[in-house]
């Protein structure tokens, strides 16, 4: 038997200086991949779309590997949202990244449903214990 009690009864333990030392890379590895991707998506429709959606999927799914958690999911995929939000805002001058077009909105909605998904199916604590059915 398992006598230390559900994952929510337990006490809150800060996290190590490693752990978040890894957050915070893969939150900054999220922003990189965000602003390479908005660069790609544009260049090489339809495939730098899928090329970039891509590489989200891939650095959150191997982030919550790493992590062994949805922490991990979650990190880099808010820092690809922070950085395409911040690339879609104009500049006093004019200039902007984002076009208007169906494949800029692909990108943005796209990336964040990515986000999502990763982030849901992301590796979850998991309790210790047999393998075997209850009451065996």
């Amino acid at each position: 038997m398992n006598d230390r009690g559900s994952a929510l009864a337990q006490p809150l333990r800060p996290p190590s200086a490693g752990r978040v030392l890894l957050y915070l890379g893969l939150f900054l590895l999220g922003a990189v991949v965000g602003a390479a991707g908005s660069l790609v998506q544009a260049g090489w429709f339809p495939g730098g779309l899928l090329l970039a959606l891509a590489g989200e999927a891939g650095l959150c799914l191997g982030g919550g590997w790493a992590v062994r958690g949805r922490g991990g999911a979650v990190a880099p995929a808010a820092g690809w949202i922070v950085a395409v939000i911040l690339l879609t805002a104009t500049r006093p001058e004019g200039d902007f990244l984002f076009g208007a077009g169906g494949g800029s909105y692909l990108f943005l909605l796209g990336g964040m449903a990515v986000a999502v998904i990763c982030a849901t199916i992301g590796q979850g604590w998991q309790p210790g214990g047999g393998d075997a059915r209850l009451g065996k």
